[in-house]
């Protein structure tokens, strides 16, 4: 049984406590948060008790810790985590920074701490089956990956400015999901934005709607297209093209009904937003770092891979302010 603290309980600490509570060889034990009311809500739904950050990473009695907080928290707890003994399961990002991710690298590795870095995209079942369906060679040698991610609305200004950026916030899952398909790395990054959404986005500095493309040394692409605004819902769609065919992933949408009439067809609309739409993806990413732990073998997606999406978004945020391709 690994025993579990949550640190954050907010919209997604709140997402993996429902996980823990469904997993038989996992029990959540504790939980903090920054705002009192909100760890005593959590607790009282899971029977946790509440604690403080210090007092669940010094606790003996927990096993592993979920970091669900602020980003610019994540280093100190890592750090003080790892030399606990506590296993990891982090949010992404890592951290803003490439070179604070080394430093938690470092002492990940100095202490043997398992760590898991929460890209939950890659454990989508379409996503995770349309990858196993290209390592099968089903449609021969990867030539072309494309990925689009539109969100149904933008994010409060308030947060457009803590977030680091789009490349840093929204399309770094598509960094790594660009990773696990492409089965290369990327050595190529040219990146085009504007703020086409919101006029205030700009004037904070960042971008509402871009678009990247990614190289890798033997020449297979990426193309990622971002933007903060589909008036049609939360759009989620990945193509992957090669040698010998064809995969694609489509929208999941609130029902299969469809409707034609004299006006044409008719389906559903797309799932809201990102915890309906990969809702079995925060269930499967959990648990699978439950059974890498009772299994002990590595977790993955790793530290590692944080870091490699990081230099991804850093990289296109050079690109876009330069407007130069970047090399890797």
């Amino acid at each position: 049984m690994i025993k579990f603290g949550i640190l954050g309980c907010g919209r997604i600490g709140q997402v993996h406590a429902e996980t823990l509570m469904r997993l038989e060889n996992a029990r959540l034990v504790a939980v903090s948060d920054a705002v009192p009311a909100a760890a005593q809500a959590l607790a009282e739904k899971t029977a946790a008790t509440v604690q403080t950050t210090d007092g669940i990473i010094a606790n003996p009695d927990i096993d592993a810790i979920v970091i669900g907080t602020p980003t610019d928290t994540h280093f100190d707890i890592i750090h003080a985590a790892a030399k606990a003994g506590k296993a990891i399961f982090c949010e992404k990002p890592v951290d803003m920074s490439a070179a604070r991710i080394r430093d938690c690298i470092d002492i990940v590795t100095a202490h043997n701490t398992p760590f898991m870095t929460a890209f939950n995209r890659r454990f989508d079942p379409n996503f995770a089956h349309l990858q196993g369906r290209i390592a099968a060679g089903d449609i021969g040698a990867v030539e072309i990956v494309t990925i689009l991610s539109r969100d149904p609305n933008p994010p409060p200004i308030s947060y457009i400015t803590s977030s680091g950026g789009i490349f840093r916030d929204m399309m770094i899952h598509d960094f790594d999901m660009a990773r696990f398909l492409l089965g290369e790395e990327p050595v190529t990054v040219f990146a085009v934005g504007a703020a086409l959404v919101d006029p205030a986005i700009g004037a904070a500095g960042d971008v509402d709607t871009a678009a990247v493309i990614l190289t890798t040394a033997t020449g297979k692409i990426c193309q990622i297209s971002n933007s903060r605004r589909a008036t049609y819902g939360y759009d989620q769609r990945v193509e992957v093209h090669g040698s010998k065919g064809m995969l694609r992933a489509e929208n999941q949408r609130e029902h299969t009904i469809e409707i034609a009439t004299e006006s044409g067809f008719c389906s559903a609309p797309t799932q809201n937003f990102f915890l309906e739409r990969y809702g079995a993806a925060y269930r499967s990413e959990l648990s699978q770092f439950v059974t890498a732990l009772t299994a002990g073998t590595a977790p993955s997606p790793s530290i590692s891979d944080g870091l490699r999406a990081q230099l991804l978004a850093d990289a296109a945020q050079e690109s876009l302010t330069t407007g130069r391709p970047v090399t890797l």
